[in-house]
């Protein structure tokens, strides 16, 4: 799809800044383009605080490769966003780790619910979006309580600046889109590691994400569909949306072009129709075609209304669904204020992904 002149004269002026090394103005004329396209479009710029997200904080203009020894640890502390609600501070144990493997190392967090004692228990990664970190994550989504109710062990994979200065995960580069190669090697070995180490039920693994997250999160889906069950991606984009940063701004503003392939494994899709940062379409694109049921389904109290598609496969087996969040922007639907890129208004994702996840396990026909 053909960019209009100033996007595309906007994204040649940013690529050319940034390899020049001058990345604050990069990212100003990141922020311009995508600003002008978003009025383009007609979709609001979401309002700081509740989900907005500069320009430059979905991808990188020029990623950098990771230096052998991962830069700072995790556990650098959240923005201040006020107090967390008594539902987030969950019981069990948030530690850090480290993996670290041939393709490279990061570090993470690691929520083990109160009941895990060898138990077997399922695994989600979460894989947070550009200049978030797992904490915050945490704190935003509310993973941990929710996990801590239904006895999920999470798994918080931290990108680190010393890769991009934004944390985004490499999600728009032919380099971290294959198996055992880039990015998606090290988290794949990071989540085998803690299968190992925490007695993790192998066949209930699944990955999750925000944004550059949920696109990396697609990603694994498709590399290593004999590691997750299932796949959850929120705001994002589908694997194969792009191959390099003019390709992932056409993306992120049109929607992925139509090889970019639907996921292989059992999907949850969230996506508010008023995102301004990454299409709507995105969304459609990471669900198959084919036999679905529309289910239409309105917020009872204050929240966002919403409509739900679910796909069943030909033997009657829910396979997708797609939460479309009307009114909702560029942000974690039904999350806490305590967090960044929260929606608090909307249907609660980190619920209905967890419901998701639990109804599928790989070797299921």
């Amino acid at each position: 799809m053909r960019l209009d002149p100033e996007f595309a004269r906007r994204m040649a002026e940013a690529t050319a800044l940034t390899r020049a090394g001058r990345l604050t103005d990069a990212v100003a004329s990141l922020q311009a383009a995508l600003a002008g396209a978003g009025a383009a479009a007609g979709r609001p710029t979401p309002r700081p605080g509740a989900g907005a997200t500069d320009a430059a904080d979905v991808i990188d203009v020029e990623a950098r490769e990771l230096p052998s020894d991962d830069g700072p640890p995790v556990g650098a502390p959240a923005p201040e966003r006020g107090p967390a609600a008594p539902g987030d501070r969950a019981p069990g144990r948030f530690v850090a780790g480290h993996h670290r493997n041939a393709a490279g190392a990061r570090a993470y967090k690691l929520f083990l619910p109160p009941v895990h004692h060898g138990s077997g228990l399922p695994l989600v990664v979460m894989l947070h979006g550009c200049t978030q970190q797992p904490d915050d994550f945490a704190a935003g989504t509310r993973m941990n309580a929710a996990a801590a109710e239904r006895g999920f062990v999470v798994l918080y994979p931290a990108q680190t600046d010393a890769v991009n200065p934004s944390r985004c995960w490499t999600w728009f580069k032919r380099s971290h889109q294959k198996r055992d190669a880039g990015e998606p090697a090290i988290l794949a070995g990071m989540v085998r590691d803690v299968i190992a180490r925490h007695g993790v039920d192998p066949q209930r693994v699944y990955v999750a994400g925000l944004s550059a997250g949920g696109a990396m999160a697609a990603i694994l889906g498709e590399a290593y569909p004999d590691l997750f069950a299932a796949v959850g991606v929120h705001s994002g984009l589908p694997a194969g949306a792009a191959r390099d940063v003019e390709s992932a701004f056409a993306a992120m503003k049109h929607g992925a072009p139509a090889a970019a392939a639907p996921s292989r494994r059992p999907v949850i899709v969230f996506h508010g129709d008023r995102d301004a940062t990454v299409h709507p379409a995105n969304g459609e694109r990471l669900v198959a075609a084919g036999d679905g049921r529309r289910v239409e389904r309105t917020s009872g109290h204050a929240g966002r209304p919403y409509t739900r598609h679910v796909h069943r496969d030909a033997a009657g087996r829910v396979v997708a669904e797609h939460w479309i969040v009307h009114g909702g922007g560029h942000a974690w639907s039904g999350g806490s204020a305590a967090g960044s890129f929260t929606d608090p208004l909307g249907p609660c994702a980190t619920s209905e992904m967890l419901r998701f996840f639990a109804r599928h396990r790989l070797g299921d026909a």
